[in-house]
């Protein structure tokens, strides 16, 4: 075998944006319509986080004919200045290089949703072009990208810019001037962003849509209260009367402070195509305007398509009717949004929950020479929490830090549910007589689902440079965020849910009486299942001989293994835990019932023994909720048999208890094909492995480590060749064993499927073999 030469030559070394458009995937998620969605909420959002800041209280976002996106604001405006160390303007340096803005510093940004610094760049680098342009001093400045190299566009028609126009790139390592290209008021700021979405980067199948677009708008100018954000979608055609709908802002409430008189209107928005700038009316932002503001909340935004109902089929695929116009703005804050989010008769009024906290935290500082270094600092963490509760059962609880939606959580859900958790259950104990509440009974606990029934809550923290979960930001990690939210929601929602706080005594009682209320329905509903379950099982002794059932009473845990043949019973039943492990032996392959009849189906032993042992019926009127098991275990040899009658299994859930399969209660065991026995200092100990190559790799391993073990490797033909700690160990304790939970993704798929491989007609069934022999994955055998 030639020797491979590997040296420095080999290496690769990616620059600049390349990386991104290498790896995409690294920085947006997915490269389907999730993350072409999430190229916009980088733009938006850092127009946002200047309105957290305090320096705009206006955005527009225009979707363009042509399948473009543009976001202006009336903020500071990037800046256009050189950076010292780069040589680069402001514009330059936040669109071209990854991890560069004001939001790694401690003095621009106090509480952002872009955090990362990478949010501007990637977009820039995923674009097949990208415009901006700043208002600053007085002046316009513009700047044109490909794929995130600056240069130069020869557009044919400079009021409508392509992205294939002939385009010169800057020279490497030489600074792109930013051209000027009109004058504006010395108080005029802003940034506008349009951007061409690359299709070399993006899925064909990536859509953009409208509805995420609305949604993410009207949460924003929740969380944000008198910020005034426009969508304009030039895919609407203009109607001859009014083509605009959304929430105007009461009389008291100043959005823009004045207009920009008509030769400085001129200036500012000459860049725009069409007759109609998503700047007009755009001005400086005053002194006196307010983007903090918990005044009287507008009226709801009402959303008639009386003014605009045809469908066009514009740049973004087929659009619903929708106005071409759509603004946004609300002065309410948070509880203007849990009043929104409210569906149903409402049990209490909005509670409120606003204070802040500090925390220390060691962080890296950038040095005036550009170093990095350790230093402690204190940071504050400002929390704003509105919820009421509804006379339903659905929960809604929504969660922001600053402006980013944490759907998965974090420590801020954690600390407020924590929080009003212990309150609850210490207003239930107090109150446990006129609650008719037996405390004697330790089934008698609230729990977080009796709670959190008809709970509507909007839960958000200022933090500046939260830790989230990669950079998506699902999940809010800074652990220190926690014990304060728990803080001050304890002692405030504490005050509430007593009733000591003036007014609030009539609501906490009837919180309280509808989350008892749920407990006792939790409790009695759990205990008629238990009943219906077990009723035919246990009292009529219906079930099985050979069924060897587990202790009733472990419901929700209970499994159910399905053996393959009796030898590997015995082994089993001296293997299971038999307060929640349940054995049913099966003799060879049952039926295959994708080509039987359901009488032959029913006449068969063996899968009449299965549906009566799951008791939940079978066809249309099964009812997941009277399955006597949570988990249904395939546990058969390790062999082609075994995977045989995994396969007939499989086929009889999905014909006759398919939720079982949708619900995720059917997995198949894995049990071990060799057992390694270890020598020397290891005497005693056993790694057992799955497969050929696994064994082989895992005797290579032993060797190189030069650890001993007995040739004789231990192969198992069959479950019943094992003993029963070997079975417990390998396949059937929860703590150490592996199994495969079978799902189905697309019904209509799977259905195709089955009946392909199971049906009568054997022709499809070998030429489907045939064409796929050479892409056959024996990994997915049993998925």
């Amino acid at each position: 075998m030639p020797k491979e030469e590997y040296g420095a030559k080999d290496l690769s070394v990616l620059e600049g944006l390349d990386a991104v458009r290498k790896r995409p995937g690294m920085y947006i998620g997915t490269t389907d319509s999730q993350g072409l969605m999430h190229c916009l909420w980088e733009i938006i959002d850092n127009s946002v986080d200047e309105a957290l800041a305090g320096f705009c209280n206006n955005i527009v976002v225009t979707l363009h004919t042509d399948g473009s996106v543009e976001v202006a604001d009336n903020g500071r405006g990037i800046p256009v200045d050189k950076e010292p160390k780069t040589g680069l303007s402001g514009v330059e340096v936040v669109l071209t290089k990854l991890h560069a803005g004001a939001k790694f510093g401690n003095s621009s940004y106090n509480a952002v949703g872009g955090l990362h610094g990478v949010g501007s760049s990637v977009v820039n680098a995923l674009s097949s072009r990208l415009d901006v342009e700043v208002d600053r001093d007085g002046k316009t400045h513009h700047m044109a990208f490909h794929q995130g190299h600056p240069g130069v566009y020869a557009d044919a028609d400079p009021v409508n810019p392509s992205p294939d126009s002939p385009f010169k790139r800057t020279r490497k390592n030489k600074p792109t001037e930013l051209e000027i290209i009109g004058k504006v008021s010395p108080k005029t700021t802003g940034t506008r962003i349009r951007y061409w979405y690359d299709p070399e980067i993006f899925n064909k199948t990536a859509e953009f849509s409208y509805e995420q677009l609305i949604d993410r708008v009207r949460q924003t100018s929740f969380l944000v209260p008198g910020l005034k954000i426009t969508i304009v979608d030039e895919n609407v055609p203009k109607t001859n009367g009014a083509d605009t709908v959304g929430t105007e802002p009461n009389e008291d409430v100043a959005v823009v402070a004045e207009s920009l008189n008509a030769d400085e209107t001129a200036n500012a928005t000459e860049s725009f195509s069409g007759e109609d700038s998503p700047l007009d009316g755009f001005a400086e932002l005053s002194d006196d305007a307010s983007v903090d503001g918990d005044t009287e909340a507008p009226d709801e935004e009402d959303f008639s398509l009386s003014s605009a109902t045809e469908v066009v089929d514009g740049a973004f695929g087929e659009q619903p009717a929708h106005p071409r116009t759509v603004e946004f703005l609300h002065t309410g804050g948070v509880k203007d949004f849990v009043d929104f989010l409210s569906k149903g008769e409402p049990i209490s009024d909005i509670w409120r929950i606003q204070g802040e906290g500090t925390y220390k935290e060691e962080t890296q500082a950038v040095g005036e020479g550009g170093e990095l270094h350790a230093q402690e600092i204190e940071r504050t963490c400002g929390v704003d929490i509105a919820l009421r509760w509804v006379n339903g059962y659905d929960t809604t609880i929504m969660s922001f830090v600053n402006i980013v939606e944490t759907p998965g959580g974090g420590m801020h859900v954690d600390g407020f549910m924590n929080a009003i958790t212990k309150q609850i259950r210490k207003a239930v104990e107090d109150n446990a007589r006129k609650l008719k509440v037996n405390l004697k009974d330790s089934a008698m606990k609230v729990e977080r689902d009796d709670i959190q029934a008809g709970l509507v809550a909007v839960v958000t923290a200022r933090v500046a440079e939260p830790q989230f979960q990669g950079q998506t930001k699902d999940v809010l990690g800074t652990a220190q965020v926690k014990p304060i939210v728990t803080r001050l929601t304890d002692k405030q929602f504490g005050e509430m849910i007593t009733g000591s706080k003036r007014g609030y005594k009539e609501q906490s009682a009837r919180v309280l009486e509808k989350i008892v209320g749920e407990m006792h329905a939790r409790i009695q509903s759990r205990k008629a299942k238990e009943v219906t379950r077990r009723k035919n099982a246990l009292e009529s002794a219906s079930m099985p001989a050979k069924l060897s059932d587990c202790q009733p009473g472990n419901d929700d845990v209970a499994e159910l293994f399905i053996v393959e043949g009796d030898s590997a019973l015995g082994t089993a039943k001296a293997a299971r835990n038999a307060g929640f492990q349940a054995l049913l032996p099966i003799r060879g392959k049952i039926l295959n019932v994708q080509k039987a009849s359901i009488t032959q189906m029913l006449s068969n032993k063996e899968c009449a023994a299965i549906i009566q042992v799951v008791g939940a019926g079978s066809g249309q009127s099964f009812d997941i909720e009277q399955s006597r098991y949570h988990k249904i275990i395939m546990m058969t040899d390790a062999d082609v048999d075994g995977a045989h009658i995994r396969i007939l299994l499989l086929t009889l859930f999905y014909r006759y208890m398919r939720p079982l399969i949708e619900h995720g209660y059917v997995y198949a065991a894995v049990p071990p094909l060799h057992r390694i026995a270890l020598t020397g200092s290891h005497k005693g100990e056993y790694i057992y492995t799955y497969s050929d190559d696994e064994l082989a790799g895992k005797l290579a391993d032993l060797d190189k480590k030069r650890i001993g073990y007995n040739d004789d490797i231990q192969r198992y033909k069959g479950l019943g060749e094992m003993d029963a700690d070997q079975l417990a160990d390998t396949t059937m304790d929860p703590r150490t064993r592996m199994l495969r939970r079978i799902r189905m993704e697309d019904a209509a798929q799977a259905s195709e499927i089955f009946n392909l491989l199971m049906g009568d007609e054997v022709p499809p069934r070998k030429q489907f073999i045939v064409d796929n022999a050479d892409d056959f994955d024996r990994s997915k055998i049993d998925t």
